[in-house]
């Protein structure tokens, strides 16, 4: 096991008091009990539920140590205990400790879609030219984010994290725990619209993630968004020494010349800085390629090898609920299922269905949409589902299923030879969209994560286990 923490480092970090054994070392830390290793410093966080009701659990799982706040009875006699003042707080010190180590180049990336997407392609394509460190699923908040940044061992040579918000003034203190070389804003959207006035208030919050940039650093904006002169404005009032555009426009730093999409992935040719690249995208997407602008761009800011990053892009895959694509075998042909069931919003909504229409199909096959809600849209919510029925009849979509009441408005505008199933929730359509699929279908599933759509995926992937057995 390679020594993350030992004893003594993480309670100077944190200014703490050891229990127990003094001479413990932790090869990773978490705070989620289910997900303890042995060696692991647990970390008891009060959140929806109290961690320290789950130090026990740890310690017995082989947690080298566990951080509290406070002495309990449930916790076992003879247990390492690093005991804090506020186990949030000494969370967020032990990661800027390690934040003050470490001389890796730091990008932060933030938007309101592709966060998560253009984190795992930049981390994949940084990767053979030096270790990488980033963040694991959409680690993205408050206990996230230092929670990446204590994970990250002393010889990391790039650091990717994404920072998420749902309200102002929650990037701000994020990026100034990470304290990036690169800050790269993916686009501004009408999404979380529940807890904002305008679409310029969530440019303005976005843009907080400069306020951590260090001195030189480099921020990357999407130089086609309507938002990009106001992004620019905070990037350039928070210190950033260069300020590059990604985009299609012709004042991009970072610009896409021409595209081939495929059903696979895409060619792209584009310029950086003015220098000619080519290289492959290897999931399909226009989206995607937009955003390899920056991560490109991030790439050549953070001195990694460009060509080597062009080779891993080829070989990028889509994640789960993320785009990811699975062929499912049925008795008598194959079908594809898309997975989009993580996250939604107008924005990646509209891409996922112009990647759907690119699809291949089989023979016979059609092209079918499963939509759930979209959340945190506030009053408009209803409208921006009903603004979806133009794009997916100019993409071809052969048949919608809706599921969530905000749908409701979708479904009301959908022509007739368009409709599969309205229901109030996902389990409503489940057993009919399963019953719908037939060999050659494209199926793509998105909502947002409260929608429960995944369960939908599961069903359908559960027919291929039918289709092997049949």
């Amino acid at each position: 096991m390679s020594v993350l923490w030992t004893a003594e480092e993480a309670a100077n970090a944190t200014k703490g008091q050891l229990k127990g054994d003094r001479n413990w070392v932790a090869g990773g830390v978490t705070s989620d009990s289910r997900e303890v290793n042995p060696g692991d410093l647990f970390v008891a966080i009060k959140g929806a539920r109290d961690g320290h009701d789950f130090v026990e659990d740890a310690i017995a799982k082989g947690a080298a140590a566990a951080m509290v706040s406070a002495r309990r009875a449930d916790i076992p006699d003879g247990a390492s205990l690093l005991e804090v003042a506020d186990t949030q707080g000494a969370l967020d010190a032990l990661g800027m400790a390690r934040r003050g180590e470490v001389t890796a180049q730091i990008c932060a990336i933030t938007g309101s879609a592709g966060k998560t997407g253009t984190k795992e392609a930049l981390h994949q394509c940084l990767m053979p030219s030096g270790q990488t460190h980033s963040s694991a699923k959409s680690f993205n908040n408050y206990l996230g984010v230092p929670l990446t940044l204590a994970r990250m061992p002393r010889e990391t040579a790039f650091g990717v994290f994404e920072i998420g918000m749902n309200h102002a003034g929650e990037i701000t203190p994020l990026a100034e725990m990470v304290r990036p070389h690169v800050a790269i804003v993916t686009t501004v959207q009408p999404v979380h619209l529940e807890f904002f006035n305008s679409v310029d208030e969530i440019a303005d919050a976005k843009s907080e993630i400069f306020a951590g940039i260090e001195p030189g650093g480099i921020a990357i904006i999407n130089r086609d968004s309507a938002y990009y002169d106001r992004l620019r404005g905070h990037a350039a009032q928070s210190g950033a020494k260069e300020i590059w555009g990604f985009g299609e426009h012709a004042g991009a730093e970072l610009r896409l010349l021409d595209v081939a999409l495929g059903t696979d992935g895409s060619a792209v040719s584009a310029e950086l800085l003015g220098e000619p690249i080519s290289y492959k995208v290897g999931a399909p997407g226009r989206h995607l390629v937009m955003n390899s602008l920056a991560v490109m761009g991030a790439v050549k800011a953070m001195g990694a090898d460009l060509a080597l990053a062009g080779l891993e892009y080829a070989k990028l895959e889509a994640a789960e609920g993320r785009g990811r694509r699975h062929k499912v075998n049925l008795p008598d042909g194959t079908m594809t299922v898309v997975d989009e069931s993580y996250n939604a919003n107008p924005a990646s909504m509209r891409a996922a269905i112009a990647t759907l229409a690119a699809a291949e199909t089989g023979p016979r096959g059609r092209r079918i949409a499963v939509l759930g809600d979209m959340l945190e849209l506030g009053p408009d919510g209803p409208d921006f589902h009903g603004g979806l029925a133009a794009p997916l009849e100019e993409a071809g979509i052969d048949i919608v299923y809706c599921a969530g009441p905000l749908t409701a408005r979708l479904w009301d505008a959908l022509p007739d030879t368009r409709r599969g199933l309205y229901g109030q929730a996902s389990a409503d359509i489940l057993e009919a969209v399963v019953a719908e699929l037939r060999a050659g279908d494209v199926v793509m599933v998105k909502g947002s994560l409260g929608s429960k759509m995944r369960p939908i995926v599961d069903a359908l992937l559960a027919r291929g286990d039918e289709g092997q057995k049949s």
